[in-house]
């Protein structure tokens, strides 16, 4: 299982680790700050059946 996987922020262009927590669902959506440069990122997580994560991110609509 994996424990923790990677976005790239979409404001500044940083690549930033993040926990997988797969107790929350194989299909979760939040808005998390990037810790660089403060933007809000939509972030989409998918575990599959075998616990493997695929993080993909966008700017959060304001």
């Amino acid at each position: 299982m994996q424990e923790e996987a990677s976005y790239v922020c979409d404001a500044c262009g940083e690549e930033i680790v993040i926990p997988i927590d797969v107790s929350q669902g194989t299909e979760q959506e939040y808005v998390e700050d990037c810790p660089v440069c403060c933007h809000p990122n939509v972030i989409h997580v998918h575990v599959d059946r075998h616990g493997a994560a695929e993080v993909q991110a966008e700017a959060e609509d304001e």
